[in-house]
């Protein structure tokens, strides 16, 4: 049976290119708004771009807050992709400023240290047995570009890690929650094999 995923759109992200990815890996994929359908579907994408504050602001206007947490309760899988990825976490801080995040994730997401701020272009990660991962060789490399993550140790989770200037999480996953720093959706062949693998444990 086909696998629903929605994309949830809260006006940021890289909406249609995360739903191209996802529907070449056999979802069948609405990119919406609505939370009772992104509530029911089988995987919930939340994407993101641009800084934490905005698109925590965004989510709490679009009832993406509530949603996040009654798939969290439900044990319903959901992926978040890059600042997707940081509002899971318990808070986030730029430019001096503090946001609470989701709190589905233990951590925070603070600015990179390195010599070249931000973190743009391919990058391997280190990712050990994580499921997401299965198929994929240890050089394979993702597309990242960010100027903020987080940073081990997770409490209760797998991670997996990349370093620019220090290591950060580069994926996560606990329970049914998966995130990745990176995005999937840009990452070509390995981007669309890790999608498959999630795809496929929904």
């Amino acid at each position: 049976m086909t696998k629903t995923v929605v994309v949830f759109d809260y006006g940021s992200g890289n909406l249609r290119s995360a739903q191209r990815a996802l529907e070449r890996v056999g979802a069948n994929v609405t990119v919406t708004s609505d939370v009772d359908l992104a509530a029911a579907c089988d995987g919930l994408v939340v994407p993101g771009v641009g800084a934490f504050a905005s698109c925590m602001d965004g989510l709490r206007s679009a009832g993406g807050e509530a949603l996040v947490d009654r798939r969290v309760a439900d044990g319903a899988p959901l992926l978040g992709i890059c600042v997707g990825a940081q509002v899971l976490f318990a808070a986030g801080e730029e430019h001096g400023t503090r946001t609470r995040g989701l709190g589905v994730l233990d951590g925070e997401v603070t600015g990179l240290r390195a010599e070249r701020v931000p973190h743009m272009g391919w990058n391997t990660v280190e990712h050990k047995a994580m499921p997401l991962f299965d198929g994929l060789d240890d050089d394979a490399r993702f597309y990242f570009v960010h100027s903020y993550a987080a940073h081990p140790p997770a409490e209760g989770a797998s991670i997996a890690t990349c370093t620019h200037g220090e290591p950060f999480i580069a994926a996560i996953t606990r329970d049914a929650v998966s995130a990745t720093q990176f995005h999937p959706e840009k990452s070509g062949e390995a981007g669309l094999i890790l999608l498959s693998n999630w795809v496929g444990n929904l």
